[in-house]
């Protein structure tokens, strides 16, 4: 009878560890797409010289539908502006380089971090967080 008291005490928290392991896989995935998705917009972006509002629209259609979320959770800041290519090294200095770059930041929220949350006492808005890609690309749209 003690063995089976134990085993009922510990039998959520080995449980636990099995549904976090394929919540880690699960969120894994999606951000393994997330990075496609921002990669594909990106080299979109790359040729256009600018993120338009088509490229941007396709961004956030495929990460809410990937992410289950509504495309107005999604945070993104991008270059809006058409930026050129930069031509010759002779005119390469700082100023010249920085006006060939398009900026972006793409945030996301993650729902679920941690399987269990209420056996462990964590409030919902603390199992979550925003995941962020940001850099910068090299304008390839000629003058």
């Amino acid at each position: 009878m003690k063995q089976f008291l134990v085993l009922m005490a510990v039998l959520p928290l080995l449980l636990v560890f099995l549904v976090q392991f394929s919540l880690d896989q699960i969120n894994n995935s999606r951000l393994g797409l997330l990075s496609d998705y921002v990669y594909t917009a990106k080299e979109e972006a790359k040729q256009e010289g600018y993120f338009s509002e088509e490229i941007l629209n396709e961004l956030r259609s495929n990460i809410a539908k990937a992410f289950d979320i509504m495309p107005s959770d999604i945070i993104i800041q991008a270059t809006q502006s058409v930026r050129y290519r930069v031509m010759s090294t002779d005119s390469l200095s700082e100023d010249n380089f920085e006006r060939g770059l398009i900026y972006y930041k793409v945030s996301v929220p993650i729902q679920e971090i941690m399987a269990g949350r209420r056996l462990f006492g964590i409030k919902e808005e603390d199992n979550s967080y925003y995941y962020t890609i940001e850099s910068y690309a090299a304008s390839e749209r000629l003058p």
